[in-house]
């Protein structure tokens, strides 16, 4: 079972689509999903991301089946399946709730799916000991699900929806119910099963650090439509809007005036000082400049004079609060040790590589 498939992953494709609700207090129709077009490839991992009611899970929900688009129509492998009920999609689910069946054993809430399917016993045992090596539960057969931990629990839903080895799998928030540091034991494990059995994944959570972590492309989503599609550098340093930029970690905008452009970057001037910027705009005139706390230096001269507000040592970095102009500047001032260390009240100076910063026009 260790990167072997009977099943080939599939592609999905979303051909417009859209889901239309009735507000309950006004009676006035919205649409919860707007003309989401998409194509994921087969064998890839790919992240729903956004605040809640952007029309992640919507959009998750309608692959499954649990909800029907009132537009547009969905492919899995090429093949239409608005038609189909969720058991005649070649999908399987990971619930956030895990929905496991607590008078079944861990074996034969795995199994479950099988036995539905009619296996002989011999197949069923076999693919229910594999899957439950690759998930690290090969002793705990016979566990009934109450006697095991979250972490546990989550490892089972896990099992019992790739051991029927579908061509998607689809997960809803799977790890919200779990601890910090099991969040992230977790979303390793579920990235390392994805990629051994080279299966498509699609992934819903709020979490920017999780989908960072996990994606080979992330679909962020505002008010039911796609906000910006892309792998996770491509997001997190090229932005194409505010929303985007704040939504995946923390960010700072300048405000900037564009007066001209050399090679790859733009000349600007932010509160009168010049500054490069990358960026293949032409356009001349106000903008924005997004730029990453880790990417900005603080030291005794550079590029724009600053003033300290905060400075607070977080162990692997120290955190500054300047003022640059009128505009609230976070650093995150990475291995400080051996660096002078500004304080509140200091006048000091911050400066970046044009290829760490990014234009946003506005």
């Amino acid at each position: 079972m260790s990167g072997s498939r009977t099943n080939e992953p599939k592609g999905v494709r979303l051909d417009h689509i859209s889901k239309i609700y009735k507000n309950p207090k006004t009676g006035k129709d919205f649409y919860a999903v707007h003309d989401v077009d998409l194509n994921i490839e087969p064998g890839s991992f790919v992240t729903l991301l956004g605040p809640s009611g952007c029309g992640k899970t919507t959009t998750l929900r309608m692959i499954a089946g649990f909800e029907s688009p009132d537009e547009g129509e969905i492919y899995l492998g090429g093949e239409p399946i608005n038609e189909l009920t969720p058991n005649k999609r070649d999908t399987a689910m990971v619930f956030q709730s895990y929905a496991l069946f607590p008078h079944y054993n861990v074996f034969d809430n795995v199994a479950y799916g099988l036995k539905l399917r009619k296996l002989p016993k011999d197949e069923i045992k076999e693919k229910v000991t594999n899957i439950l090596k690759l998930v690290e539960l090969s002793d705990m057969e016979q566990r009934m699900t109450n006697q095991l931990s979250g972490g546990q629990q989550q490892r089972v839903a896990l099992a019992r929806a790739l051991v029927v080895e579908p061509g998607v799998l689809l997960f809803d928030e799977p790890l919200s119910n779990l601890d910090a540091k099991l969040r992230v034991q977790m979303r390793t494990e579920i990235r390392r099963i994805q990629q051994a059995l080279g299966i498509t994944a699609i992934y819903v959570t709020h979490d920017q650090s999780e989908a960072m972590a996990i994606s080979d492309n992330i679909i962020l989503m505002k008010n039911g439509v796609i906000a910006q599609m892309g792998s996770p550098t491509e997001i997190y340093y090229h932005p194409n809007s505010e929303f985007v930029a704040d939504f995946i970690g923390e960010c700072n905008f300048l405000p900037c005036n564009v007066t001209g452009r050399e090679g790859e970057d733009v000349l600007a001037t932010v509160y009168g000082h010049p500054v490069k910027v990358r960026s293949a705009t032409d356009k001349m005139g106000e903008a924005e400049i997004v730029l990453r706390p880790e990417a900005i230096e603080i030291a005794d001269a550079g590029q724009l004079p600053c003033k300290v507000e905060l400075s607070c040592f977080m162990g692997s970095y120290q955190n500054y609060h300047v003022r640059v102009g009128e505009t609230l500047v976070k650093i995150a001032d990475n291995c400080p040790i051996g660096k002078k260390t500004f304080q509140v009240g200091d006048d000091a100076y911050i400066s970046f590589r044009s290829e760490c910063s990014h234009l946003l026009e506005t």
